[in-house]
């Protein structure tokens, strides 16, 4: 296909996507009337912690009456550490955005109506990468002529103005003045975070862990301290509980509970997660200006908490699977640095086995040459390339068994990937395709891309506590393609259409073959960036530029310089344009592309492009696992593949040979992963993740076309040439 008609796609489908934004935008929300807002902040509190009716009656009755959901403390943890202190908790609440403090101590108590240390606190937040504007909360209801009381000191944090002001405080619940006499009323049941903090401390300055039975008495002692300040509330205040940060070495969800006011009994759930029961730290604060009718200032990025589906039966059955979503993503953090470790060991090992097994020439019992189509060394190969190729997003399918539930939650992951790569193994070489180069090859790559597009298109559930997924407790990202699942779909996409073009070109005409290549492809790119599904910024321009690639070189054309400047260019307007059009819808509505695009208009662009750049080079350079296995996976292709083996001609030749699209899918497939290591914040994750789907399947193809191939041997060494020199004398 020429490069005008590719042009032409992309600009045609820019323009789409801008009109049916543009059109989106105009559904604003109406702002709801103005309430009486309590925000409870529990500090460490957990869904695994002993709730029960006994031990903690009045949290058993919020939850028996409200909505709730895990929270994820998104806060910038301690320098070394990725736990959550309660200081950065209320901090967070306070800014709408993730803050953080110098140290892991205690809040201290207002001096004189005045936060201490309020301007180094402030002046911290300049040194994080996120520059979270401290007293937003507190200034927004004062500006909206509304009044704001604290109870305790880290709920003095959360309410103070952006001078550090708490004009009405109070050390417990029955000090404080009329509740209803308040619009924000902000209470710290503290004893968890109290208790922790006296605990003695590690090299950084964490605390060590509660033993068990200080831990019930803690809970015990908060749930006491909710029960005082709820029973001073008016009857028409809602009520927002959560445990706004860790109290302990390892980071947990915590627990959000919503009351009143809109919020009926069941779950709770966020645009910024698109998650059944899951919300975020920094929409506490939005939601409580959204329930006080205050407009949302630009600095907060949460969303608004809503009601999600209905809870389970009982408030124990509520509590036990929100407990289940902790356990998950507490299992994750164990199993991931292992798993990772085995997965590119193993993958090191292969290649390793595989190159000796094309490279060494090897003679049957009888003396004479093995060729390929006997070698059962080779069919073993092929096999196990197959099933390598499968594991990427085998890793995501495992999200359909709980297999952090079970003792040996380690062995329980490995053995569920690997039983969903053995049955799309099994489906590979299940029909007549098998026999085919790119049969394999195809039928794994496309279970790879529909897998994921379909994923992102109903909520990207798969990619939730996936080892190669999200990882909830952080919080980098909820929804959408992370930049591993864009890898593995970008690739897998790229390379299922080089073999359905393979089949195709022998019914079809070439440009009708590239078209409907275009119109899948097109496709995937347009999930991958939509606000709706993959709302992927980095993964357009680079999934775009390696689609074009593919689809020139399928097209009989030569790839230039030029035609890649122009496609980067068309890919970067057409996310901008994206971005743009969901800028224009209101701010609550926003995902991470509209409000990348605020915070161009708020000058702080560069604070988020520095702080990415920085993670990119950080994976890369820390992470030697997967830059080794890019290494070596690259090495293996080109030193390896494209060599010639024993049985002639480079095995690679050969796949070129038999399915020429092969070259045009391969190449297209690295170009997007090469774009994409540049362009996302992942670094060296993208082209690891899309190498390990893309090599073992080209040795697959290749091993076929081996076994296909006329027996090719190298010409035996000629006879040395008589002397010419004259006999001595």
């Amino acid at each position: 296909m020429p490069h005008r008609t590719l042009a032409r796609l992309c600009l045609g489908l820019l323009a789409v996507l801008a009109t049916v934004m543009g059109a989106s935008s105009s559904l604003a929300a109406d702002a709801p009337e103005r309430g009486r807002v309590a925000i409870i902040g529990v500090p460490g509190l957990q869904w695994n912690d002993p709730l029960d009716p006994k031990i903690t009656p009045a949290l058993w009755r919020l939850v028996g009456e409200g909505a709730s959901a895990s929270l994820s403390t998104r806060v910038v943890p301690p320098p070394n550490r990725g736990t959550s202190c309660p200081m950065a908790g209320w901090l967070t609440v306070s800014a709408g955005q993730r803050a953080g403090a110098p140290g892991c101590e205690p809040p201290r108590p207002p001096v004189g109506g005045v936060v201490p240390d309020w301007a180094a606190l402030t002046g911290f937040q300049g040194t994080t990468g996120y520059n979270a504007a401290l007293g937003t909360l507190g200034q927004a209801v004062a500006d909206a002529g509304g009044t704001v009381a604290a109870v305790g000191p880290g709920a003095a944090l959360g309410a103070a103005d952006k001078a550090g002001r708490v004009p009405h405080y109070a050390d417990t619940p029955e000090a404080l003045a009329d509740p209803a006499s308040f619009d924000l009323l902000v209470m710290e049941a503290d004893a968890l975070a109290e208790s922790w903090s006296a605990e003695r401390r590690d090299a950084d300055g964490i605390p060590a862990d509660l033993d068990t039975m200080d831990r019930v008495t803690a809970v015990f002692e908060a749930d006491h301290q909710i029960g005082a300040f709820v029973d001073r509330l008016p009857a028409d205040t809602t009520i927002l509980v959560a445990g706004l940060s860790d109290t302990s070495g390892a980071a947990q969800l915590h627990v959000a509970v919503a009351k009143g006011g809109p919020f009926r009994h069941g779950l709770l759930t966020a645009a910024s997660t698109r998650q059944d029961a899951l919300v975020t730290i920094t929409d506490l604060t939005a939601t409580a200006l959204r329930l006080l009718g205050i407009e949302r200032p630009d600095g907060v990025v949460g969303r608004t908490w809503e009601n999600d589906g209905a809870a389970p039966a009982s408030v124990e059955e509520t509590v036990a699977v929100l407990a289940d979503q902790n356990l998950a993503s507490k299992v994750l953090r164990e199993v991931r640095g292992p798993f990772f470790a085995v997965f590119v060991a193993v993958q090191v090992l292969f290649y390793a086995l595989a190159a000796i097994v094309l490279r060494r020439r090897r003679s049957s019992s009888s003396g004479t040459e093995l060729d390929a189509a006997s070698s059962r060394v080779l069919v073993a190969v092929q096999v196990v390339a197959v099933l390598s190729g499968a594991v990427a997003v085998s890793t995501f399918l495992a999200q359909l068994v709980p297999w952090w539930s079970v003792a040996g939650p380690m062995i329980a992951l490995i053995v569920t990937i690997l039983a969903f790569a053995g049955l799309i193994t099994g489906l590979a070489f299940a029909g007549p395709w098998r026999s085919h180069v790119l049969g394999p090859l195809t039928v794994v790559a496309g279970i790879t891309s529909l897998t994921l597009v379909i994923d992102v298109m109903t909520g990207s559930k798969l990619q939730v506590n996936a080892v190669t997924g999200y990882e909830p407790v952080t919080g980098g990202r909820f929804y959408g393609f992370s930049n591993i699942a864009f890898a593995v779909c970008a690739t897998g996409t790229i390379l299922a259409l080089a073999g359905v073009a393979q089949w195709l070109l022998g019914r079809l005409g070439r440009t009708l073959v590239v078209l409907l290549c275009a119109a899948y492809g097109g496709f995937a790119v347009f999930a991958d960036g939509w606000p709706g599904w993959g709302a992927d910024f980095g993964g357009v321009p680079a999934f775009m530029i390696g689609l074009a690639v593919f689809l020139i070189l399928l097209s009989g054309r030569k790839v230039s310089l030029l035609k890649l400047l122009l496609v980067g260019l068309v890919g970067a307007a057409l996310i901008g344009a994206i971005a743009f059009a969901d800028w224009l819808r209101p701010a609550d509505q926003r995902t991470h592309l509209g409000t990348f695009v605020q915070q161009i208009i708020d000058g702080q662009a560069m604070t988020v492009v520095w702080r990415k750049f920085s993670s990119m080079i950080g994976i890369t350079v820390g992470n030697w696992q997967l830059t080794l296995l890019s290494l070596v996976a690259l090495a293996f292709l080109f030193l390896v593949l494209d060599r010639p083996s024993r049985w002639g001609a480079s095995a690679l030749g050969r796949a070129y040979g038999f399915a020429p699209t092969l070259r045009a899918g391969l190449f297209g497939a690295l170009t997007c992963a090469f774009v994409g290591f540049l362009v996302n914040d992942s670094g060296i994750a993208i082209p690891a993740m899309a190498l390990t789907v893309a090599v073992p399947l080209t040795l697959a193809a290749c091993v076929r076309a081996l076994q296909l191939a006329t027996p090719t041997t190298q010409d035996p060494p000629s006879t040395p040439a008589a002397s010419t020199a004259p006999p001595a004398t």
